[in-house]
């Protein structure tokens, strides 16, 4: 799906200004309408000027990429307030420092909690951009989704070095071990089972006979998250590609999302696609990120003044 509305999120820190400067080289790509929006969290105040400072940001994205860029007109302090601005936009481009705490253990970091809500694709940029994205890595799992998880890779930058990787589970080795099965059986089943990932993956690739020299594939062994990360350090693929099943807060507490241990664990861009994601791009939707906030009129504070004419229930009660 090509993104037509992005929605860049920023706390002005470094963070921040990449993943500004990504949103804006992916709207000129795609001839996308970028809205931008700032946000502190509870506890922390906003800087007085932060109002104008998106402002001007929004001025020199656009006069430098050529592009339709305007800010929104509120702040947001809570996940809650960016909800409503990521559902008008296809892609949300993500850009805070992580939080840090106790807050983080228990609450999680907010972009979590803006994939559980928002069912939109979130691009969380780490790095600084400078152009278009050159090599991807997509992760695997041969779900229903994992084909529109590829494609959603191939429309961010159609020239792009695709790889697509797999991470064979290593928990019915341990159930083995535990039956106290031989040495030998286990790696009988460890072979089987990466001989297996091989063939769904042919499968997987074979439908893209137009790409086929720009998309690869690999087979890891392993944590999904962990291993993803490290085919992502040792191929230098400048964006990861995940998906994400609807989840809770409570689940991920417990049971965390191979996606959100994967934003933990690396130090490149990843971008995650809910598997209920839903597309934004109507008509309607494009035209709300590109008209201008309403004015607000401005009212003096004061007793308010009587009326000018009687009550009429109070005439009736009098009757």
């Amino acid at each position: 799906m090509t993104p037509h509305s992005i929605l860049a999120v920023t706390d002005f820190s470094v963070q921040g200004d990449h993943a500004l400067t990504r949103a804006a080289l992916l709207c000129a790509e795609h001839g996308a309408t970028l809205k931008l929006l700032y946000i502190s969290y509870p506890g922390e105040a906003p800087p007085p000027d932060a109002a104008c400072r998106l402002a001007h940001h929004a001025t020199q994205l656009s006069q430098r990429h050529s592009i339709r860029v305007r800010a929104a007109g509120q702040l947001a302090v809570s996940v809650g307030d960016v909800l409503p601005e990521a559902r008008c936009a296809d892609l949300v481009v993500w850009g805070t420092e992580p939080v840090r705490g106790v807050r983080s253990f228990i609450m999680g970091q907010p972009v979590e909690g803006l994939l559980r809500r928002a069912q939109r694709p979130v691009l969380v940029v780490r790095r600084k951009a400078s152009d278009g994205y050159r090599s991807l890595l997509v992760a695997v799992d041969f779900s229903d989704a994992s084909r529109a998880l590829v494609e959603f890779g191939f429309a961010l930058n159609k020239l792009a070095q695709v790889e697509l990787f797999h991470a064979a589970n290593t928990a019915s080795e341990g159930k083995l071990r535990y039956a106290e099965v031989s040495e030998r059986a286990i790696r009988s089943y460890r072979h089987e089972c990466r001989r297996s990932a091989h063939d769904r993956m042919f499968w997987l690739t074979d439908s893209y006979d137009a790409r086929r020299n720009r998309v690869q594939s690999a087979v890891g062994h392993g944590d999904a998250a962990r291993q993803t990360v490290v085919q992502q350090q040792h191929s230098g693929a400048e964006l990861i590609v995940v998906g994400k099943r609807p989840s809770s807060r409570l689940r991920d507490l417990f049971v965390e999302s191979t996606a959100n241990r994967i934003l933990g664990y690396s130090d490149a861009d990843v971008l995650v696609v809910p598997h209920d994601y839903a597309s934004a791009s109507r008509a309607s939707a494009i035209k709300r990120l590109s008209e201008p906030e309403p004015q607000m009129r401005r009212v003096r504070a004061g007793a308010p003044r009587p009326p000018g004419l009687p009550n009429p229930a109070a005439l009736l009660g009098r009757a």
